[in-house]
């Protein structure tokens, strides 16, 4: 079980026409690290992400809830949005087998489907509640605040739904909570109704949950090893308590995109997993990355890459081509699974067709990793900045491992950028304006700043 990370296709040395991060650069840059690993791990009461590997109490929360509903529900209904999703939908993709909802109940060990609801599309909604049978569904409603708007609609059209199939008490019965351990609608809701509930500490923000109930209790209900998942996160948290930057990894992933955007104009920074089931972690991280990172700075500069997913090899047939060729703005991290060379053996037929016969004997799981190593040497060959991520094998070890890296990666790279990782106050204005047009109580300012916007001019309207 190991995860490294090679970056020689960043440096200098590596890549023509004088690109690449110099070594001057890199090690001036280990002195500034370790100020900001001691400021960082200085604030493990304030950053709860830092320690929900080893969380006893939250795990135990998660896994009575599990072992409680186990064989009642034949699906599971997510609402959530942002990181109350995209963590767990992540988590089903890589580590249950492929197109987990549409096995049979066999096939799936007898646990549940599960479905998420992240958005609030009618057309999605009112689809998906029609193909479920709420008898048999348990649903999970995710959200710290408690408040927000999407997943209260959510909330409401469900809980509505279930009224009607089972009773407004039974209905009791198909929901949890997974809330702030205090406050919040949510939790005012479940203390007046009885309604089963897990926590979501108070210090953990949403796109850094993923490791508490947010994440581990729907892993824990589709029969995830949410103990391995965690102990992957506890070994990278570990290891990362090192201020040399030569040992820690996630610091030396920050430091690298850092310099790439700060030093070479890389602003757009690329994660390419050359595997299916890690499509949706790439997903997760742009969240991640994009919201923790893209700030005003308290002088007025406007910082933050811009992260970019794609997946290896499906986009070497179309993004590739604009890594290869497009404008100097990018890195690419690929993520390779080391893994899986003697799978899929491809048969030797039609050995008489050069397009065909030098196939035969390799495998896919060859195939891929050969793929994922050419794109990397064309890169670096164009003077394309790239790093390769590798990992041993796709499960729940190694997924706790990666999604540890990246988040203590962003939590570095905020105070590298000088801004606050853990805020999103670019976010708010969106949200006081949508609650003022609702109607919402406490929204006047909003609703007053709303009208007093420009309308609509004819001129520019087609």
């Amino acid at each position: 079980m190991t995860l490294s990370l090679d970056f020689t296709n960043m440096m200098a040395g590596a890549l023509p026409h004088g690109a690449g991060i110099t070594e001057e650069q890199l090690g001036a840059s280990a002195a500034r690290f370790r100020d900001v690993h001691t400021a960082v791990h200085a604030r493990v009461a304030d950053l709860g992400f830092l320690t929900l590997a080893n969380n006893e109490v939250l795990l135990q929360q998660s896994l009575a809830v599990a072992e409680a509903v186990q064989g009642r529900f034949d699906d599971v209904l997510l609402l959530g949005i942002g990181g109350s999703a995209l963590g767990p939908i992540a988590l089903r993709t890589a580590l249950c087998p492929p197109q987990w909802n549409a096995l049979t109940a066999e096939q799936r060990g007898g646990r549940p489907r599960l479905h998420v609801l992240d958005n609030v599309d009618p057309a999605t909604i009112s689809a998906t509640l029609a193909r479920l049978h709420l008898a048999r569904t348990l649903v999970l409603v995710v959200s710290k605040s408690g408040g927000t708007v999407e997943t209260m609609a959510q909330y409401l059209i469900v809980r509505e739904a279930l009224a009607q199939a089972v009773g407004d008490g039974a209905a009791k019965q198909h929901l949890v909570f997974v809330t702030d351990p205090e406050v919040g609608a949510l939790r005012r809701i479940a203390r007046a109704e009885g309604i089963t509930t897990v926590d979501i500490p108070s210090n953990v923000g949403g796109r850094f949950s993923v490791l508490s109930p947010v994440g581990i209790l729907p892993a824990a209900l589709l029969g995830i090893d949410v103990r391995a998942l965690l102990a992957g996160a506890a070994h990278v948290t570990v290891s990362a308590g090192t201020s040399d930057l030569a040992g820690n990894l996630p610091g030396t992933f920050a430091v690298l995109q850092w310099l790439a955007d700060r030093d070479h104009g890389r602003r757009v920074q690329v994660l390419m997993p050359y595997a299916d089931p890690l499509r949706d972690l790439a997903l997760w991280f742009v969240q991640l990355w994009a919201e923790s990172l893209g700030k005003l700075r308290p002088d007025g500069q406007a910082v933050g890459p811009t992260p970019l997913p794609a997946v290896g090899a499906t986009d070497q047939h179309s993004q590739v081509q604009l890594f290869m060729e497009g404008p100097l703005d990018k890195t690419v991290t690929f993520i390779a699974v080391r893994g899986r060379i003697s799978e899929g053996r491809i048969p030797a037929r039609h050995g008489d067709i050069p397009e065909l016969g030098y196939l035969g004997g390799h495998t896919l799981g060859e195939l891929i990793d050969i793929e994922q190593r050419a794109t990397a040497g064309a890169l670096a060959a164009r003077g394309r900045f790239n790093a390769t991520l590798a990992i041993d094998a796709i499960d729940a070890w190694h997924l706790g491992a990666l999604m540890q890296t990246f988040a203590l990666a962003t939590a570095y790279a905020g105070d590298l950028y000088g801004v606050n990782a853990f805020d999103q106050p670019g976010v708010e204005l969106g949200k006081q304006f949508a609650y003022a047009l609702l109607g919402r109580a406490g929204s006047e300012s909003a609703r007053a700043e709303w009208d007093a916007l420009p309308r609509p001019d004819p001129r520019y309207c087609l």
